[in-house]
């Protein structure tokens, strides 16, 4: 039963049918004790009438006093014979006892229930429940008996109006809650079809004023992913639209260059087939890089973080990018190198690393200089990455973080302005500050500062990891 209306109804109609039940049961047991108290209430009326009528039976005859006497009834018949009811009374019983306990007047045939004490008893007599009231007069002893059966045959016949309204509060109560759950949960079935009937992109804020307020943190929650999601769309959209364009220029380029390639003569070919090699790996950095950037904002990883050793992943990043810095004539080195443990996502650092290590590389000359250090203080990872080339002015900085972006395209037609976007993303997705500041080299320094935890093994500064 995984719906809530039924549940709701479920769990209110059953305990309204357990109270009824309860009630039912109070009330028959409350006016089932009513009921035997009018009974013996009647009873005890009947015997202190016979007593206030004053019969009296004489010789064979009852004599009322100041009026004429009449024949008795019926003698009495000794043993315990099954009585005959008359036909006005039913298994209804009458009897007057002498005080020495001689049965002188019974309204059936035979002798009735025994003699009792004064008062209300029940009795079993001729197979049968009996009760029975006996009155003590001065001169007789007066005796009411009536079957229990036939009280019980009474009262059930009663019973069924005394039960009756109980079964009509729970067919009106039971259709009155099922009406109020129905018209709780409207506004929970209202946001369903308004959801349901949207498009693709209709990503719009769901209305919750009015809202009850049960639901108002569903709907902000629900606002919220619709925003996210919104927001994740444009950014896919605005990513595209943005590789298509940078990707137009590149492939244009290396069909362009495959034509000179096939129009050259065999001693130019090598040179047009050298562009052609070039122009390919700058698509091939491009397409790379934007896989990088789709990973990042796309899939949006809840990976718990990791200790991972910023100083190793920086010191294999640097031995990894040694030979094209040596294709380069770029001196490449690893200058500090405090062991720092960071909690944070490994591959996202060999991103970073990898980005920031080419991104130096790409933007310097020939002959020029780029240092790593990994520095330890205060509890803080500090990545820095120096170069001494043209660096970035300090207005550009902030463009510079942009995906896309190009400062000089035409001085650097390698680069994709991807770079230090996804060094910027990578930072922040792991709680890490990345700021550009000149290098007391005179290039661009790029440092970013990770919350850390001092590890147990240091590792001397070492310019050799990768030879200049």
């Amino acid at each position: 039963m995984n719906s809530i209306r039924q549940r709701l109804l479920f769990w209110q109609i059953s305990a309204l049918i357990i109270t009824s039940v309860l009630v039912s049961a109070f009330t028959y047991h409350l006016a089932w004790q009513a009921f035997n108290r009018v009974r013996d209430y009647a009873m005890e009326q009947i015997a202190h009438s016979v007593v206030r009528h004053g019969v009296r039976p004489q010789g064979g005859v009852h004599e009322r006093q100041g009026v004429d006497t009449h024949p008795l009834a019926a003698a009495p018949v000794q043993g315990d014979a099954a009585p005959r009811a008359t036909n006005d009374l039913g298994l209804f019983i009458s009897q007057i006892w002498s005080p020495q306990g001689e049965l002188l007047y019974s309204s059936v045939d035979g002798t009735g229930p025994p003699l009792q004490a004064p008062g209300f008893h029940d009795v079993e007599w001729s197979g049968e429940a009996w009760r029975v009231f006996t009155l003590n007069d001065d001169e007789d002893i007066v005796q009411v008996a009536k079957t229990a059966s036939e009280r019980a045959s009474s009262f059930a016949g009663m019973a069924p109006w005394l039960l009756a309204p109980v079964a009509l509060l729970v067919l009106l109560l039971g259709a009155v809650i099922r009406l109020a759950v129905n018209r709780a949960l409207q506004p929970l079935d209202t946001l369903g079809q308004d959801i349901q009937r949207r498009g693709d992109n209709d990503l719009h804020a769901v209305p919750i004023r009015g809202m009850p307020q049960e639901l108002m943190p569903l709907g902000q929650s629900l606002n919220q992913l619709l925003e996210r999601v919104a927001g994740l769309l444009a950014r896919q959209r605005q990513v595209l639209a943005d590789a298509a364009h940078e990707l137009n220029t590149p492939l244009a380029a290396v069909k362009l260059q495959a034509q000179l390639a096939r129009r050259s003569s065999d001693s130019d070919r090598v040179a047009a087939l050298d562009e052609l090699d070039e122009g390919i790996d700058r698509s091939t950095h491009l397409v790379a890089q934007l896989l990088q950037m789709a990973r990042l904002e796309s899939d949006e990883r809840k990976d718990l973080p990791v200790p991972v050793r910023l100083d190793q992943l920086a010191a294999n990043t640097v031995a990894a990018f040694s030979a094209q810095a040596d294709a380069r004539d770029i001196d490449l080195g690893l200058v500090t190198c405090a062991a720092a443990t960071v909690h944070a996502d490994p591959a996202d650092l060999r991103v970073l690393l990898d980005n920031l290590v080419d991104n130096a590389l790409r933007h310097t000359p020939a002959g020029s200089q780029v240092d790593v250090r990994v520095e330890e203080s205060d509890g803080q990872a500090i990545l820095i990455v120096d170069d001494n080339g043209p660096g970035i002015a300090e207005a550009d900085r902030e463009r510079a973080l942009q995906r896309f972006v190009r400062l000089n395209p035409t001085a650097d037609a390698s680069g994709s302005g991807l770079g230090l976007a996804i060094v910027k993303h990578i930072a922040q997705k792991n709680e890490g500050l990345l700021t550009l500041v000149s290098s007391p080299s005179g290039g661009l320094r790029v440092r970013v500062v990770f919350n850390a935890r001092q590890a147990a093994v240091s590792k001397p500064p070492d310019r050799a990891a990768a030879p200049a």
